[in-house]
């Protein structure tokens, strides 16, 4: 045993001596060139989730350009169909304020007008009123004391008729020879009164003439309060009139002014949506456009890139190569295979102490790591002969190489297929949930919009029900008002033929029977006091029955005549707002209709791209799946088995060495030892 100690510091000395500069140039272009293929092998990961990212970042972009000039141009459409209403509900108002100004100053000229006319009545009525007064006075004055009336009274009265202007000039003459004549009397025949006396005679034709008078004044004053009643009641029904017209187009006013301003917020909301839809739009299409500039700088970079790694790679292998080959003569550099070793002057059979060595050290390391391919090489090196084990430690370090080489080849390309993979899965899943939920949104929006669209239908042919309605009972109550009223005008005009019959035969018969005045005797049989005038005073209930039957057929006329006004003006006022109503409703039916149709448009191009991605990651799916077997159920992972396979390698190397006493040659030898 004293000569292990010295075996190992030959050993170690021959160790330190095989390292050549050669050598040394070749472990570090091996190491640079597997460094640069584990570079180009990431880099070729990285681009390829950027690339991805392009893609669906382009996608994404494109379809909310799209989005957003669909959305522009149904902004533009709406801004152009509420313009237009404003501007037809602004011409409506003005039209309609202009009216109600209109029928303003039209009432107040008919005020002024009926006040004036109300100011001429007052004052005929009452000239007509003293008129038949003094008319009255002076006839009781004359019947009530035919025998002896006071002249002074008589010509009192007769002066105040006289000086009418409502009395005939004949009739003045008469009554102005009346009273002359009766102060022409001598003053003698009246001694039993300090007054004198009218004679008692000749006062039958005043008397009648006063009478007549009457009858005449008190029928134009009866005209007169009926053509007054007639005008207030025209006047009463014009200013009613006016006030419902007046009342309508207010509210119609209320009603445009209301919509107006609807339509005025909705413009502009519509016209700042729109505004702001333009700018989101101009800044997609900007960073599209930036977007597509990176991207392509980029695949451009890398196709460069790409290249140039390739290109150093190769040059390293073809450098490399030229360094291994037999034209560099490493043995003529310090520290070359050519110095002699310790070893090999202090053993006799070196090589069954390297084979034992060897053995051993394999051994040492298959227990360690378990590896069945160390615990086998170790057997074999205590079996077989030198050169035997020698080649298998080789043959074991060529597989164990190319194995690694397969590996990482391996290894890089499932880390770019997983990371590819697994970017597009992710992507694919949240643009699959994201349709999902827009597309149950659109289907509630086309469902709300489908069932709004049906209950303004609805709407609307309720209203048309409605208003065909209204239209045939308006027809028929005009037709049972003007009826009515032409009744009551046939009636009225009935019922003045019979007054007018009564009052000319009446006025007549308290004319033709006047009693002429007889010559007083204290013998004569009595006789007749008063004239006969015919049965006034029974017919006189008759007349005023009459006259109230024929107010009651004008009051009828009146009366229908504004019951069928205002039924007209509810009529109107009923169909303006029912149009008015069914306008907005089919308004609003065509803006929910053109809404439908972009949200079904919308809605399909959805469902299309969410088939489409859902295909997409279906197939991304099983193509993980495919990859699983390979690239990540292997059972152990990528860096427990780099680290064993790495132990193996080390401990072939070392076994190697203790074998040859030389490094291990390259992998490029080997294989060139084994053809």
């Amino acid at each position: 045993f004293a000569r292990w100690p010295l075996v190992a510091f030959a050993v170690n000395v021959a160790m330190c001596r095989a390292v050549t500069p050669i050598q040394k140039v070749l472990e570090m272009m091996n190491e640079m060139k597997a460094k640069g293929i584990a570079e180009k092998k990431a880099e070729a990961v990285q681009f390829a989730k950027f690339s991805q990212w392009c893609k669906d970042t382009s996608a994404e972009k494109a379809k909310a350009i799209e989005a957003s000039a669909l959305e522009i141009e149904r902004l533009g459409s709406f801004i152009d169909k509420t313009e237009g209403e404003i501007s037809d509900l602004s011409e409506r108002v003005a039209e309609l304020q202009e009216d109600v100004a209109r029928w303003v100053q039209d009432k107040k000229a008919a005020t002024d007008v009926r006040q004036k006319e109300k100011a001429d009545y007052d004052a005929t009525h009452t000239e007509y009123q003293d008129i038949v007064g003094a008319l009255d006075r002076a006839v009781a004055v004359l019947k009530g004391m035919p025998g002896k009336v006071p002249q002074a009274l008589v010509q009192a009265h007769v002066e105040s008729i006289i000086r009418s202007p409502r009395v005939p000039t004949k009739a003045k003459q008469v009554m102005q020879s009346f009273i002359q004549a009766a102060g022409k009397q001598d003053p003698k025949l009246f001694y039993e009164a300090p007054e004198a006396y009218a004679y008692e005679s000749q006062s039958g034709s005043v008397l009648a003439m006063l009478q007549e008078l009457h009858d005449k004044f008190l029928s134009e004053m009866t005209e007169l309060e009926k053509e007054e009643m007639n005008a207030r009641h025209a006047y009463q029904r014009l200013v009613q009139r006016f006030k419902e017209m007046t009342e309508l187009a207010e509210q119609e006013i209320s009603q445009k002014e209301k919509r107006l301003a609807e339509c005025r917020t909705d413009l502009a909301q519509a016209k700042a949506d729109k505004t702001e839809e333009e700018e989101v739009k101009a800044k997609n299409e900007e960073y599209s456009r930036q977007l597509s500039e990176l991207c392509t700088q980029k695949e451009a970079d890398f196709t460069s890139r790409q290249q140039l790694r390739a290109e150093e790679i190769e040059a390293l292998g073809k450098a490399i190569e030229i360094i291994s080959s037999e034209s560099v003569a490493a043995n003529r550099l310090p520290g070359g295979a050519g110095a002699s070793s310790f070893a090999q002057i202090s053993q006799s059979d070196p090589k069954q102490l390297q084979l034992g060595r060897a053995a051993a050290l394999l051994s040492q390391h298959a227990a360690a790591s378990g590896s069945r391919m160390l615990a086998l090489a170790a057997q074999k090196a205590q079996a077989d002969p030198f050169e035997k084990v020698k080649k298998m430690i080789s043959d074991l370090i060529t597989k164990l190489m190319e194995e690694a080489n397969a590996e990482a080849n391996h290894k890089g390309w499932c880390d770019a297929e997983l990371a590819t993979n697994k970017l597009t899965r992710t992507n694919k899943a949240e643009a699959v949930d994201q349709l999902h939920a827009e597309v149950e949104k659109l289907e509630v929006k086309k469902t709300q919009l489908t069932q709004h669209i049906a209950d303004l239908t609805a709407e609307i042919a309720q209203l048309d029900k409605r208003m065909e309605e209204a239209a045939v009972e308006r027809k028929e109550e005009k037709a049972e008002n003007e009826q009515t009223i032409a009744d009551a005008k046939m009636s009225q005009t009935a019922v003045a033929q019979a007054l007018a019959v009564l009052r000319d035969f009446y006025a007549k018969a308290a004319q033709a029977t006047a009693l002429v005045q007889q010559t007083p005797g204290e013998d004569a049989p009595d006789t007749f006091t008063s004239p006969y005038k015919g049965m006034g005073a029974e017919s006189g209930g008759i007349i005023g029955m009459l006259e109230v039957i024929e107010s009651d057929f004008a009051r009828l006329d009146a009366e229908t005549d504004a019951a069928e006004t205002a039924a007209v003006a509810a009529f109107k006022k009923f169909m303006n707002e029912a149009e008015e109503d069914k306008a907005v409703a089919e308004a609003e039916v065509d803006h929910k209709q053109g809404n439908l149709e972009t949200t079904t448009q919308v809605l399909t191009s959805t469902k299309k791209d969410l088939d489409q991605t859902q295909v997409e990651l279906d197939a991304a799916i099983k193509y993980y799946e495919k990859l699983k077997p390979s690239c990540v159920d292997s059972g152990i992972s990528w860096e427990e088995r780099i680290k064993r396979r790495e132990e193996e390698m080390q401990s072939l190397k070392e076994a190697y060495k203790i074998l040859t006493g030389e490094e291990v040659p390259s992998y490029r030898e080997m294989k060139a030892e084994q053809v």
